[in-house]
């Protein structure tokens, strides 16, 4: 049931303390945190949804398809991809007003990504305290086994091209995530710090969608390609 039927859907605090209630019962029962996600930071992305600024959820390590992996249709309800960039942190992130630059000092790796969302509210019919609680609406990713140093790297201006079975299905630019994928990731350390948590050295974080999400069918091949940064791929089951 969607939670709009009992809670506001304007109401953050509220949905992110379900999130919270749900993360702590993940965690006892043996998942383990390996990072964040920024989620709903492209305009396309929001304008799906019917929302109007980001949120985040938490990344387990069950959640990690490999690259070039395969992903059971089993495990997903009404499941969409959407290709992102992704880094690694080399350092901690404790302030609550980081800076776009202490971002950049931190980042170890950036990465080619593939972000599978889900949701358990029928036809995606959800406001932003929907998404908020079921963690984001993240289910899945894919991070690709290359990375790259930040030095020399344009995150802004870098083009993605995400391929469904070798047809363009989504394309976009590193600018659809809140500028640049650097201020997503700001923007999630200082909002994390201010809430008590923080992101961690060795911490994966997805930065947003670069562009619009696309519905998977079982069977389907995905493949991202982020220019100067590196692809990943998977397959979204087995073959007939």
């Amino acid at each position: 049931m969607p939670l709009r039927d009992g809670l506001d859907p304007r109401d953050s605090n509220r949905a992110y303390r379900i999130q919270d209630i749900n993360t702590r019962f993940w965690q006892a029962s043996g998942r383990c945190i390996v990072g964040r996600k920024v989620g709903l930071t492209a305009k396309v992305v929001q304008q799906q949804l019917g929302v109007d600024q980001p949120d985040f959820g938490v990344l387990f390590d069950d959640m990690q398809v490999a690259d070039g992996g395969t992903l059971d249709p089993a495990r997903t309800l009404q499941p969409k991809a959407e290709a992102e960039i992704a880094f690694v942190l080399g350092a901690d992130l404790l302030h609550p007003e980081t800076t776009s630059s202490m971002v950049a000092e931190a980042i170890a790796t950036v990465h080619a990504a593939i972000e599978v969302v889900d949701s358990r509210i029928a036809d995606w019919k959800i406001t932003f305290a929907d998404t908020v609680a079921d963690n984001g609406s993240s289910a899945f990713f894919v991070l690709a086994d290359l990375g790259r140093p930040l030095p020399g790297l344009d995150l802004e201006g870098a083009a993605m091209t995400m391929l469904v079975n070798g047809n363009v299905a989504s394309t976009g630019s590193g600018a659809a995530a809140l500028g640049n994928p650097i201020n997503a990731a700001a923007w999630l350390a200082s909002t994390l710090a201010q809430r008590g948590a923080h992101l961690k050295r060795g911490d994966i974080l997805l930065a947003g969608a670069l562009g619009p999400m696309v519905t998977l069918n079982p069977g389907d091949e995905v493949r991202a390609i982020v220019t100067g940064i590196g692809e990943c791929s998977f397959k979204f089951g087995g073959g007939a």
